[in-house]
């Protein structure tokens, strides 16, 4: 399985670069456009085995978002760029992790990978996910696509994060982990794309 499904991403993740590269470009320019910063961001996640690596993603927020708010973002969060509020209403900050996928950090379908600090929260039961390498897709991804709607309607987003939505995002992941296959990944790519066309 593990062949099959690196071929597999190694396969997507070349083509969807190739044809995607002139949509980079539109949105880096865009992005350069609407504020400063950088065109991509770049943040810690845990992967397969809990090591470490940089995702990337198209830079939807100011400059120093990090430094001014939590990893966590709403739906209002005032940090998000005007650009920034297009490209996750179509899921277009994603795309850079293809890179992540042909570098082998990242899968196109699995457990969505989380921060260390959230990590560091998870049981020894939920450290179990950390079993399957990380992708853009998967149930919980799937489940929670209007996560950032769910996070703007709550008091404190970060608490309601941490102490109900992150299990919740974590059970579906380790039911992945558990029933993994290669038709299973294809019926979630299909269910995503799906999802993302009719959003």
């Amino acid at each position: 399985m593990s062949m099959v499904k690196r071929l597999f991403d190694l396969c997507l993740s070349s083509l969807f670069l190739t044809l995607l590269s002139p949509l980079f470009l539109i949105v880096a320019m865009a992005i350069r456009l609407d504020s400063r910063g950088p065109v991509f961001f770049r943040q810690d996640r845990v992967g397969l085995n809990g090591r470490r690596f940089r995702i990337y993603k198209f830079r939807t927020m100011v400059e120093n978002a990090a430094q001014i708010g939590p990893h966590i973002t709403p739906s209002n969060d005032p940090r998000i760029t005007r650009a920034g509020s297009f490209l996750r209403k179509w899921y277009l900050d994603e795309l850079p992790q293809l890179i992540n996928v042909l570098k082998g950090e990242m899968s196109i379908v699995g457990p969505r990978p989380e921060t260390p600090e959230y990590v560091t929260l998870y049981t020894p039961e939920q450290r179990k996910v950390l079993a399957a390498k990380p992708g853009m897709a998967g149930p919980a991804t799937i489940a929670y696509r209007n996560e950032e709607a769910l996070l703007a309607d709550c008091p404190d987003p970060e608490e309601f994060y941490i102490n109900q939505m992150m299990h919740d995002r974590l059970r579906l992941d380790l039911e992945y982990v558990e029933n993994q296959s290669l038709l299973y990944d294809l019926r979630l790519l299909v269910h995503m794309c799906l999802a993302a066309v009719m959003k």
